[in-house]
């Protein structure tokens, strides 16, 4: 089993037909993010066998050059927003150390497990959440769904309320939910900074006798 096989399962229903119409519609007719060929990057930069960590987001960045088609990270030639500083920020406050990925591209992470998802992979230029509804969510929610019944241990990290709720469709008694408000500006102070996500993750990794992750 691999990421493709499953989304190719995916792309065989009504409801992705219908959405794959529709997003080859707004690519032609508007401005879209992340660029086409980066839609599934969530995916071709964390192997199958080697998830370890789910962190959900919302939707892609919706300025040019930011999203890459992973939650939260950015090429490393443009500056950080204002989420990715957070996410730094908490990280020197927990491990007392900087990150790996201070320049905001965070493919290191990708490539050692840490599956960085978007309930949402596609957006209109400067119009957060317009491609809601399309059909994102189903897909994403399958793509949860399996995760949750074929895998074991997996740490889902779930910042802000849309990722939260997605808790309902994981097994909290096979897989461990780690959770705290959204990393921007707005609710950052509300409980993100300090929420430990980072060292806890690892904690948990080496209770299980598998590999921490290098935040």
């Amino acid at each position: 089993m691999n990421w493709k096989d499953i989304i190719e399962q995916e792309r065989q229903k009504d409801y992705f037909i219908k959405l794959q119409n529709e997003i080859d519609s707004r690519y032609e007719n508007s401005v879209v993010y992340p660029p086409k060929e980066l839609i599934y990057s969530a995916f071709t930069h964390t192997k199958y066998d080697d998830l370890k960590v789910v962190i959900l987001g919302q939707d892609p960045y919706h300025d040019a050059n930011q999203a890459q088609g992973l939650a939260f990270s950015t090429p490393s030639n443009i500056p950080n927003p204002p989420s990715m500083r957070n996410i730094l920020k908490e990280i020197k406050d927990d491990l007392g150390v900087e990150s790996i990925v201070n320049d905001g591209n965070l493919t290191p992470w990708s490539d050692q497990g840490v599956m960085l998802l978007n309930t949402i992979l596609t957006v209109e230029a400067h119009k957060p959440k317009s491609h809601h509804n399309m059909g994102w969510e189903i897909f994403t929610d399958e793509i949860i769904k399996h995760i949750n019944e074929n895998f074991e241990n997996i740490i889902f990290l779930l910042w802000g309320a849309s990722a939260i709720s997605k808790s309902k469709i994981i097994d909290n008694s096979k897989h461990h939910l780690l959770t705290a408000t959204h990393p921007s500006p707005l609710s950052s102070y509300r409980g993100f900074f300090g929420c430990k996500h980072f060292s806890k993750t690892n904690e948990i990794l080496k209770n299980h006798k598998i590999e921490p992750i290098i935040w």
